[in-house]
């Protein structure tokens, strides 16, 4: 099947869920048939790599889902809509500064170690409220949402984690006020989103199942 075709399949798959297309290594003509096909939100890892090819991009909503390094969170601020991966309140710090400067309030996600893996970035789950009562003096961003990527494990084994996020987001919405609103849970990528919807999910990040195997 075409990328469009793809594209198409899984919204209709995934009804009122939110779907953000993955485009890490996918070159803009076959990012711009998602896009054709009824996708309104792309996904990039690398800063650099969606500057190199925006201009060749469809208009689209634009979320940086891999983790941000310190020396491109000025790049980020200035081209992402979304940012995805706000894995520590130091990052989150540095991005209110940088906002501050051009005056924008970016929109953000903070992520969730879910697994607990030492390897993995993220808030622990414990961490969130406390995370939470430290952003509320920040002006120049505004948390929209929690998202996870769950321990690398076959698929119907990330139901768990799905549904501890799951919980987790209940909890974190009732902390909603200033610059808290917390209203999407982002999970859920190729291999499990139809699981990850099952479990609560909101919105999913979907790349291979669109674009087939990457090419690295």
């Amino acid at each position: 099947m075409s990328v469009y075709e793809n594209t198409k399949l899984i919204l209709e798959n995934i009804g009122s869920t939110t779907l953000v297309c993955i485009t890490k290594t996918i070159e803009p003509e076959r990012i711009n048939e998602a896009i054709r096909a009824g996708a309104t939100i792309i996904g990039e890892n690398r800063v650099q790599e969606y500057e190199d090819k925006r201009d060749d991009i469809l208009p689209c909503e634009t979320h940086l889902t891999g983790h941000l390094q310190t020396n491109k969170v000025k790049k980020a601020v200035r081209l992402f809509d979304v940012i995805q991966s706000i894995d520590s309140l130091k990052l989150i710090r540095n991005i209110d500064r940088r906002a501050r400067d051009i005056g924008k309030v970016q929109r953000v996600y903070l992520q969730v170690n879910i697994g607990s893996e030492p390897q993995k970035q993220g808030f622990e789950p414990d961490e969130i409220k406390n995370a939470i009562k430290e952003i509320r003096s920040l002006r120049n961003v505004r948390v929209e949402g929690l998202m996870c990527i769950p321990p690398f494990v076959p698929p119907e084994q990330t139901r768990a984690y799905f549904r501890k996020m799951k919980a987790l987001f209940d909890e974190m919405k009732q902390e909603n006020r200033d610059n808290i609103d917390i209203r999407t849970l982002s999970m859920g990528m190729s291999s499990d989103y139809m699981i990850a919807i099952e479990e609560g999910a909101t919105m999913v990040r979907v790349g291979s199942a669109i674009f087939g195997k990457r090419k690295y």
